[in-house]
């Protein structure tokens, strides 16, 4: 069954859990069985294009396991999406859903195409057409989707009506991650990046850290890099470099996080920001900073750049950013990593009392709801330091342990059907 998904992505989450199952007391049979997604879907989206041709993509949705609850991840949009990669995505979605306490197993979904270089029109067209290939295993007591890389509000709204108007009737909490007015949260924009500072922070506590300020470096400017920026500068801290895809900037004294939000609205990256020094992009990780943050894709810190980067603590927002070799080197390096499984956690929590609101049609207030993921994202941090202090491990296996034990206990339990 391997090699129906085998990428580079895919293999270093199957290295990643199965390091991890052989440290923990399990069933062999029920390790195995959880290994594997649980279903997997590969559909054809045909799109009418605005210049009259049609053109065919390639779609997914992937539901690692089901045992927790309905599954719950975001959906997409990358030329580089394959099946795969959305496969690695959904497995690490299950141990984050059980490490936060989510009554939710994983999943993900994606759409290989280039949505830069598609109009609104056409996106709409591609997303409804998805949307109706995979109707049937989607809903809100089945599996929810939310946005990921390529996809917003927006994407989300034609998804809710697409399925509601299939249905009959109105229903939200298909999805996660809609505009304020079809249900969602206000703090799910930022939810991620917020809940990556926050992490950050309790982190800083036990790190013995004595810097009159925190220098942040970010790599990957898109959702959550903006929004982890915008908010570490609110706690006072300098992001003094960041890096997208268009080029990198430096700034000693700290970037005008605000302006710079602006100008890439504008002008779709980092390059060329006149308040900032222009560098390679290969020197952003020669940068000295007390905090790196890589958020833009999978498997982005290698061996090499492991060995170069100058940070106290690199918090993962990404899904996978960092290799297998260079999480060796990075750990032998005395540099604390917050892994991925619990970095980008707040995302899917927001989207989880999101998912709960539309099913009461009762809706928090944004401090509330800020609060209630603090809560939880801390009772899951100190969750993973006592494994890690009570087994010598350190923190991603920790995390690991506890995200993969709590599935196969449940799975235990509920018994293999028929």
């Amino acid at each position: 069954m391997y090699f129906e998904y085998e990428s580079p992505v895919f293999n270093m989450a199957v290295k990643q859990y199965e390091r991890v199952a052989s440290m923990l007391e399990i069933d062999e049979n029920v390790l195995e069985r959880i290994k594997y997604p649980s279903r997997s879907f590969v559909v054809s989206i045909p799109v009418r294009m605005d210049n009259g041709k049609t053109e065919v993509f390639c779609g997914y949705r992937v539901q690692h396991n089901r045992t927790m609850g309905p599954t719950k991840g975001g959906i997409r949009y990358h030329e580089d999406v394959t099946l795969g990669e959305v496969a690695a995505m959904a497995m690490w979605m299950s141990w984050k859903c059980a490490i936060v306490g989510l009554p939710f197993g994983g999943a993900k979904g994606g759409v290989r195409c280039n949505p830069s270089l598609m109009s609104k029109g056409e996106l709409q067209r591609l997303t409804r057409r998805y949307t109706s290939e995979i109707i049937n295993v989607i809903g809100p007591e089945t599996d929810i989707p939310a946005p990921d890389m390529g996809t917003n509000e927006q994407v989300m709204a034609w998804i809710m009506d697409t399925y509601s108007m299939q249905k009959g009737h109105t229903i939200p909490g298909v999805v996660t991650g809609k505009d304020k007015l079809l249900g969602g949260s206000e703090a799910r924009r930022k939810a991620t990046g917020g809940g990556i500072v926050h992490l950050i922070s309790e982190t800083l506590k036990i790190s013995n850290f004595n810097g009159n300020e925190v220098k942040v470096a970010i790599q990957g400017f898109g959702k959550v890099g903006s929004a982890a920026a915008e908010i570490a500068v609110r706690k006072g801290w300098k992001v003094i470099a960041v890096c997208d895809v268009t080029g990198a900037i430096y700034n000693e004294k700290g970037i005008n996080v605000l302006e710079l939000i602006s100008y890439v609205g504008e002008n779709g990256g980092v390059r060329d920001f006149k308040e900032a020094e222009e560098i390679e992009k290969e020197d952003f990780w020669d940068v000295e900073c007390d905090v790196m943050i890589p958020a833009a894709v999978a498997r982005s810190i290698d061996k090499k750049r492991a060995e170069r980067i100058k940070c106290k603590i690199l918090a993962e927002a990404a899904n996978g950013p960092t290799t297998e070799e260079a999480d060796e080197i990075i750990r032998d390096r005395g540099i604390i990593i917050i892994p991925d499984i619990l970095a980008n956690s707040g995302g899917v929590t927001v989207s989880y009392f999101e998912w709960v609101q539309d099913l009461q049609s009762f809706f928090w207030e944004h401090e509330r709801v800020v609060d209630e993921v603090k809560k939880l994202l801390t009772r899951a941090f100190m969750q993973i330091r006592e494994v890690s202090e009570k087994r010598k491990v350190d923190i991603r296996t920790a995390a690991l342990m506890l995200g993969i034990e709590r599935v196969a206990r449940a799975k235990e339990m509920r018994g293999l059907y028929p």
